[in-house]
């Protein structure tokens, strides 16, 4: 009786002890405080992807500059391609320059992140 107990206590620490989704470290995270693009990198209308940083920067008009994840939101690839949108090829997914799902198969926007602009320089919040 002591050993099922036992067992089941330890199931239940480690159960505790998963990371779970939410709570698992984004690659974003360790970019924080940092300058992760150039303005001048990121054409107006258009967008830049940042591989290192697994961001897509877009500047959907003129000084406007937003950051998402560039995990496609149906199946986790990373978008391949932006040009007047955002384009994952894996099956075909598109998003607006603000991160709005325009074809599916994805039925949820790219995950915002905060961005600021000194100078030239784009720093992930």
């Amino acid at each position: 009786m002591l050993t099922t107990a036992g067992a089941a206590g330890t199931v239940a620490l480690t159960a505790g002890a998963c990371t779970t989704e939410e709570n698992r470290p984004k690659p974003q995270d360790a970019l924080r405080g940092r300058v992760v693009a150039q303005t001048t990198d990121v054409p107006e209308g258009g967008g830049l992807l940042v591989v290192e940083a697994k961001l897509v920067i877009t500047q959907p008009a003129a000084g406007e500059y937003q950051a998402f994840g560039a995990s496609c939101t149906h199946g986790g690839c990373t978008v391949q391609e932006i040009t007047t949108d955002i384009h994952c090829l894996c099956h075909g997914s598109r998003f607006d320059l603000n991160g709005e799902v325009v074809q599916g198969p994805a039925t949820e926007p790219l995950e915002p992140f905060e961005v600021t602009v000194e100078g030239t320089d784009i720093t992930l919040v």
